[in-house]
């Protein structure tokens, strides 16, 4: 009978988002704060636009608002999105993609693609008013997610900060 192969300790530490290079530049950039208020105004766009598309969706009433509020919340996710990727070149010297946010980043794809298709089935006359808000709602489920996704990485960054924890 072979023993089981033993991995070292080292194996099972926690791997940090950041080797101490990629922290004093996330620390450093002007884009480290331009993406914390774009979080911040976004969530707050996402919670209007979720009120008002869930008011048309109970009531029938406040269509046109409900379609302005989530044309703004697509235009603030491009923001948050190409500032973010900025971001990413400036801390990890990538444009997206990063190891340490390479699944935050997958599922923003997804957002991004279900607020265009949103916005392009708007545009286009594509879809009717409650298909677009189906589609509208998807896009803020993907979004719940993705923030979520975030939320826990900037979590986890913060621990793994105060723990001393390095690559």
């Amino acid at each position: 009978m072979v023993a089981p192969i033993r991995q070292s300790r080292a194996a099972d530490a926690p791997r940090a988002l950041y080797t101490p290079d990629q922290r004093a530049r996330r620390d450093a950039t002007v884009w480290t704060r331009v993406q914390g208020v774009l979080a911040i105004l976004q969530f707050a766009v996402f919670l209007v636009s979720l009120a008002l598309v869930l008011r048309w969706a109970l009531t029938g009433e406040g269509y046109a608002a409900a379609t302005v509020s989530i044309v703004v919340k697509s235009g603030v996710l491009a923001a948050i999105m190409v500032t973010g990727s900025i971001w990413e070149k400036v801390v990890f010297d990538r444009w997206l993609l990063a190891p340490a946010f390479f699944w935050e980043d997958m599922v923003s794809f997804v957002v991004i693609a279900l607020h265009g298709a949103y916005v392009a089935a708007l545009l286009g006359g594509w879809l009717s008013p409650r298909e677009l808000i189906a589609l509208a709602l998807a896009a803020y489920v993907a979004y719940a997610l993705n923030a979520a996704q975030f939320v826990m990485k900037l979590r986890a960054a913060r621990l793994q900060g105060a723990a001393g924890v390095s690559a």
